[in-house]
């Protein structure tokens, strides 16, 4: 290993997706110097970068909001806030208007109006033209650079990151006036298209440093796909008929709803989907939209408007849950002093409340999320007030064992998966198999505490990530647990009702003492039910 690299900067920005991406501009453009390290290769890495997705955008005309925001609020366990909403409607709307202009994204044009269609992205094109409006703003990126711990001073304020450059083989340390987290959610190595750097890393460090999360038990997000298969495309199927495995229709299942029912067949026989539900306009919008949807059918030889094909369920936890890091306020900073949050790492509850946003709104939250975090770390690295003594590290699981190293990151995960992926643990959800499944994963936290460790970088690359997956996984359960109703995706079997009594949020923390406590739920829109 070559020797340590040591720098300096303004605002560190750490994830490489849409929400890290965006973050960046904005605080170039708020004066500040910007690194940004990714995990990954910045434009090409991440949930976002091989898919195409739909924006939450919409024109600013009352009745048009208005309809977009109510389309969630049911779902979501009335748990969304208008006022957030807005924020988002109004950022998400301008920064697409930006795309087109300043990130020269190629938006198709309706033949009929003439007017460009703004409305969604392909994944490859968006990130390519993103990382090149990087590199124009000046931001320097360091691909191939995971962070594996945070740095802070001698007051709790976080003033940096710590990692390593796979390529170059060194440990790098860079101290920062402000940390923004964009490092995506957690799919527990799931091999969902694109999660495969998304194992709550950020999750894992901002913890460490004592930040607070909210909506965890949101976290049960499992996408529809053809069995065997990776490509996540879950609104399509809501174009779908499912069958089970003798060829009878499978009343109820659908997508948006009837996923549970789709997850309980699947514990007994196969069940198969066809998209005969789509017309021919359709068809073609939707192979135009998603064109990678289509090329795991094509190479099989399968036609899936007329042909029907066996299906799974694939686990996409917080990335498509809404669960993460609490913002406390305007600029998405955290309970940290000097760290800020943005896109799937922090919690979506502001504009989902419990119910997956899926493509569009977590890419609506993910360049708004982005944008104010930039700012307000900007103004944060270049106006507060800041201990002059020195930094430290504070990361230990996975990192600084407290007994010899005894276990293999490989073991961790798996054990971890063991609990984490079964949908009948996680998806069907009932306390009398969440609270095995947490005594489990504290039982492998305590185990990784002692014995996970890594002699070379790769290594400790691969620990943190198996500690960040049993982390999440740990507060994951302890909120789902502690929501004794069924709201949003939180669906409890034994607890099957709605209960007004639990309209609030739940805040959770912690690592070696892992805590969970109801927040009053703020909504200052509508008269809200219950």
């Amino acid at each position: 290993m070559t020797e340590p690299w040591h720098t300096r900067t303004d605002v560190l920005v750490i994830g490489g997706g849409p929400a890290a991406s965006w973050a960046a501009i904005h605080a170039r453009e708020a004066g500040a110097e910007v690194i940004l390290v990714d995990k990954g290769y910045c434009g090409t890495s991440g949930a976002t970068a091989p898919s195409g997705t739909g924006v939450w955008y919409v024109a600013p005309e009352a009745e048009a909001r208005a309809n977009a925001k109510a389309s969630r609020e049911a779902l979501g366990g009335h748990l969304a806030d208008h006022y957030w909403m807005d924020r988002v409607l109004d950022q998400t709307y301008a920064n697409m208007n930006r795309l087109a202009v300043e990130g020269r994204y190629p938006f198709p044009v309706d033949p009929a109006t003439g007017a460009q269609l703004r409305t969604g992205v392909q994944g490859p094109e968006y990130m390519r033209r993103m990382r090149a409006w990087l590199t124009r703003l000046g931001v320097r990126i360091h691909d191939h650079s995971p962070a594996l711990e945070l740095l802070v001073d001698d007051t709790g304020a976080v003033r940096g990151a710590a990692g390593y450059q796979r390529q170059l083989d060194r440990d790098y340390r860079i101290t920062a006036g402000a940390v923004v987290l964009a490092t995506g959610g957690c799919a527990f190595l799931s091999r969902a298209l694109g999660t495969n750097v998304d194992t709550g890393d950020g999750a894992l460090m901002a913890a460490e440093a004592g930040a607070r999360f909210s909506g965890m038990e949101f976290s049960n997000a499992y996408a529809i796909v053809p069995k065997g298969s990776t490509i996540t495309k879950t609104a399509y199927y809501g174009y779908a008929t499912f069958f089970g495995e003798d060829g009878r229709v499978l009343e109820d299942a659908g997508s948006t709803k009837g996923r549970s029912v789709i997850a309980r067949t699947l514990l007994q026989e196969k069940v198969f989907a066809q998209l005969d539900r789509a017309d021919e306009t359709v068809q073609a919008q939707m192979r135009v939209g998603q064109p990678n949807f289509f090329l795991q059918f094509d190479r099989r030889g399968i036609d899936p408007f007329t042909d029907r094909f066996e299906i799974d369920l694939l686990a996409e936890g917080t990335v498509r849950g809404t669960g993460g890091l609490d913002v406390v306020d305007d600029d998405c900073a955290t309970t940290v002093p000097g760290l800020y949050v943005a896109g799937d790492a922090a919690t979506r509850e502001r504009i989902c409340g419990g119910f997956t946003g899926g493509g569009s709104h977590n890419a609506a939250w993910a360049m708004s999320s982005g944008s104010w975090a930039g700012t307000g770390a900007a103004e944060h690295a270049t106006t507060a007030a800041r201990s002059t003594g020195a930094v430290h590290g504070i990361g230990e699981v996975g990192l600084r064992p407290a007994a010899a190293p005894s276990l293999t990151a490989a073991e961790v995960v798996a054990a971890a998966q063991d609990e984490l992926i079964p949908f009948e643990k996680n998806y069907l959800r009932h306390g009398d198999r969440l609270r095995p499944a947490l005594a489990r994963l504290d039982e492998l936290w305590d185990a990784a505490a002692a014995g996970l460790g890594g002699a070379t970088g790769d290594e400790r690359v691969r620990a943190r990530q198996a500690a960040a997956i049993t982390a999440v996984g740990r507060l994951m359960y302890r909120s789902a647990l502690a929501r004794t109703e069924t709201r949003g995706m939180s669906k409890r079997a034994d607890h099957p009702d709605l209960d007004a009594a639990q309209h609030h949020h739940l805040h959770s923390g912690g690592l070696d003492r892992p805590w969970v406590d109801p927040s009053q739920t703020r909504n200052s829109g509508l008269a809200v039910a219950s």
